[in-house]
C-alpha cells in the first residue's frame, strides 16, 4: 500500500466546481454567447502565453506585480493578465486581413498573481467584446454597448441592474477649464475609488495631489450632479463654450443617451453618472459601468469604455475602439454565493435509459434515435441493483427514465417516467420524444437567474 499518495487539493485563488455548479457556469457563459452573436460578433481566441515583450508593452506598476512572467528556454514568457492586450496584438498583427470595424467577442481565462481573497481569483473568466475602427469609429457604436449589455442580463434573469455612463472628455475638460490639466489622470483616479472611500476621503487625496480648496469643491459639487439624464444634460450645458474638449463630451454623451432609448433600452436601466471615470488611463471618451442594484456592494459587474488607439504600442495605424468586459468567475462565484442561480435544467442529459434485458441493441438504438432528436441521452451500462440505477437517475437530476424490457421491446414501445412526479406512461417511442421536448421547449423559456427566490 502506497503511503505517499500526494494531497489532492487546487492553488488557493483558482476555481473548480463540482459538476452541476460547472452546468450552471456553462449556460451562463452560452447565453452571453448567443447574445454576442445577436449582434454580430465574431468569437476570437487569443494564446494564454504571450511574449512577455508583447504583454508586457504597455505595462507597468500593479501590473508588473501580478503577472505570471517565467522563462522556458531562453524565450520569456507571460500568462495573459486580461484579453484587452491580447487582441491589441491580434488586430496590429492580423489587419490586413481583417475587415473593419471589427466586431470580436471572446471569453476566456486570465491570471492575476494578486491576493487571493473570498470572490476574487488568481485565474478567472472574462468575457469581453470590443468592436474596433480602422481610423475612426462612429459614435452611434458607444449607444450600442448598453443595448448589448441590456440584453445579456435581462436574458440570465438580472433585472435589476443599472448602466451608469460617462464621458472622461467632460471630466478631463471641466478640469482643464479649473486649470488642472496635469493633474488630470490622479484626479480621475481618485474619483473612480470615490464609492468606496467616501467623499470626507476623496478631498483628502485631492488635497493631496496639491488641488486648492476651491478646486476640490468644484469637482465635488460637479461630479454630484444629479437628475434625470436629460436634466443632467441640461445642467452640463451650462458650462458650454468654455473647453472645446469638454463641449465634444457633452455632444457625445447627448447623441448617445438619444441613441440608447431607440435601441429599447428601458430608462430605469441607464443613466449618466459624473462620478463614472474609470481609474485606467487608456479610457478617452464614454465610459461605464454597471452594477447590480439589490447588491451595490459587489461593485461592477460590467464595465469598459471608449479609447482613442487600441494597439499603439504594436502599429502606427490608428485603431479607435470601445468595448467592455464581464468578470463572469466572479458573477458567477456571487450571484452562486448568494443562491440566486436557478437550478433549472442542471442535469448532463435529459434521458436515462435503463436497459432490463441482456441484450442492449434495442436501447443502444433508442439512444441513437433519441439523440437524432436533439435529446441529451445516457444508457446505464452497469451492472447494479435497481435501487443503484434509480439512485443515479436521481442524484443526476435526469428528468425521464425509460424502462426497456422484453414487453417494451416486442410491443415497440418504451415505459417513460418522470423523476420528478413519479408519473409513468407506456408510450411509443414518437410520443416520448414529443413529451421530452415539449418539457426542453418549457425549460428553454427558464432564466439562469432568479433573485426573486
Amino acid at each position: 500500500m502506497n503511503n505517499n499518495k500526494v494531497n489532492p487539493s487546487t492553488l488557493s485563488g483558482f476555481m473548480e466546481l463540482l459538476p452541476q455548479e460547472q452546468v450552471k457556469f456553462n449556460k451562463i457563459e452560452t447565453v452571453l454567447k448567443e447574445v454576442y452573436g445577436l449582434y454580430g460578433f465574431y468569437p476570437l481566441d487569443t494564446p494564454i502565453l504571450e511574449k512577455s515583450e508583447v504583454l508586457l508593452a504597455k505595462a507597468g506598476g500593479e501590473t508588473e506585480k501580478q503577472i505570471y512572467r517565467f522563462l522556458k528556454g531562453d524565450t520569456d514568457l507571460t500568462m495573459r493578465f486580461d484579453l484587452t492586450v491580447p487582441l491589441a496584438k491580434y488586430v496590429a498583427k492580423n489587419y490586413n486581413e481583417l475587415v473593419f470595424p471589427f466586431k470580436r467577442y471572446q471569453i476566456g481565462k486570465v491570471y492575476r498573481g494578486e491576493r487571493a481573497q473570498k470572490g476574487r481569483f488568481r485565474e478567472f473568466y472574462q468575457a469581453d467584446i470590443d468592436i474596433i475602427g480602422d481610423g475612426e469609429l462612429n459614435i452611434i457604436n458607444d449607444a450600442e454597448i448598453p443595448s448589448i449589455i441590456y440584453q445579456t442580463f435581462s436574458r440570465l434573469g438580472l433585472n435589476d441592474f443599472t448602466i451608469r455612463i460617462n464621458n472622461r472628455k467632460i471630466l478631463s475638460g471641466f478640469f482643464n477649464m479649473l486649470n488642472l490639466k496635469d493633474k488630470t489622470v490622479d484626479v480621475m483616479r481618485i474619483i473612480d475609488k470615490i464609492e468606496k472611500i467616501g467623499e470626507e476621503n476623496f478631498m483628502t487625496e485631492l488635497q493631496e495631489i496639491g488641488i486648492s480648496n476651491e478646486s476640490r469643491s468644484k469637482i465635488l459639487e460637479f461630479i454630484k450632479i444629479k437628475g434625470t439624464n436629460e436634466e443632467v444634460i441640461a445642467n452640463l450645458k451650462k458650462f458650454a463654450g468654455n473647453n472645446e474638449l469638454f463641449d465634444q463630451g457633452i455632444n457625445e454623451l447627448e447623441l448617445i443617451n438619444k441613441y440608447i432609448a431607440d435601441f429599447q433600452v428601458p430608462k430605469e436601466n441607464y443613466k449618466i453618472d459624473l462620478s463614472i471615470a474609470r481609474g485606467l488611463d487608456y479610457y478617452t471618451g464614454t465610459v461605464y459601468e454597471t452594477i447590480f442594484n439589490k447588491h451595490p456592494e459587489i461593485g461592477s459587474i460590467c464595465s469598459g469604455g471608449r479609447y482613442d488607439n487600441l494597439a499603439e504600442f504594436y502599429t502606427d495605424k490608428n485603431l479607435p475602439g470601445v468595448g467592455i468586459s464581464i468578470g463572469l468567475t466572479r458573477l458567477f462565484y456571487v450571484l452562486n454565493e448568494m443562491d440566486y442561480i436557478s437550478n433549472v435544467n442542471n442535469s448532463p442529459a435529459d434521458v436515462l435509459i435503463i436497459p432490463m434485458t441482456e441484450d442492449l441493441s434495442y436501447a443502444i438504438n433508442i439512444s441513437s434515435t433519441l439523440r437524432n432528436n436533439k435529446i441529451k441521452t445516457q444508457i446505464y451500462f452497469e451492472d447494479k441493483k435497481f435501487k443503484n440505477k434509480i439512485s443515479y437517475a436521481n442524484r443526476t437530476n435526469i428528468k425521464y427514465v425509460l424502462f426497456l424490457g422484453e414487453d417494451e421491446i416486442s410491443e415497440k414501445k418504451v415505459t417513460i417516467k418522470n423523476m420528478e412526479t413519479g408519473e409513468q406512461f407506456n408510450f411509443s417511442l414518437d410520443e416520448a420524444i414529443n413529451m421530452v421536448k415539449k418539457n426542453n421547449e418549457e425549460l428553454s423559456k427558464e432564466t439562469i437567474i432568479n433573485i426573486d427566490k
